[in-house]
């Protein structure tokens, strides 16, 4: 490949182009993933305290457990920043999957669009049906690998003693 003649042509300026419209576009998801989960209803009420000192009774009473999720992951990355880094990073899955919620949800739209307009019915109402349970899933997975990340959060916690030193008033 000719690097120089590559830098000249226009589809160099077309890639370009479309990385920086694509990086826009995630700005533009995230608050409307966030309305995504908002509107779509809950299901089941999940507290990852509550789920973590259920499962776990000798954590009772420790001074962590009262402590913000994300203050104690801060905490937590402040001891080990590898082990900090594995709630970080189920946590930003969710916000990926809940994110991709809105882009699915638009191309539902489509398909009902390309229902009422197109030739094709059955290929528009498999992707409308296909597209706006996929938006749904995407937004309850998103909430669940959330609460995942939480409890990992207090999991973690759980194991490094000196991590009460720092909620003690």
């Amino acid at each position: 490949m000719d690097l120089a003649a590559m830098l000249r042509s226009p589809a160099f300026l077309l890639v370009i182009a479309v990385v920086l419209l694509s990086y826009l576009l995630g700005y533009l998801a995230y608050p409307l993933g966030l309305l995504a989960h908002k509107i779509v209803p809950k299901r089941r009420k999940r507290n990852a305290r509550e789920e973590f000192l259920r499962r776990n009774p000798a954590a009772k009473g420790r001074p962590f457990t009262k402590a913000d999720p994300f203050l104690l992951l801060a905490a937590i990355q402040l001891q080990d920043q590898e082990v900090g880094a594995d709630a970080s990073r189920v946590r930003a899955t969710g916000l990926m999957l809940r994110n991709c919620a809105p882009p699915v949800f638009f191309g539902a739209v489509t398909a009902i669009v390309e229902l009422i307009v197109g030739r094709n019915a059955v290929a528009a109402i498999s992707c409308a049906v296909l597209f706006l349970v996929s938006s749904i899933a995407l937004v309850v997975q998103g909430r669940m690998l959330t609460h995942w990340a939480s409890l990992r959060t207090f999991e973690v916690a759980f194991w490094i003693p000196e991590i009460d030193d720092k909620f003690r008033p």
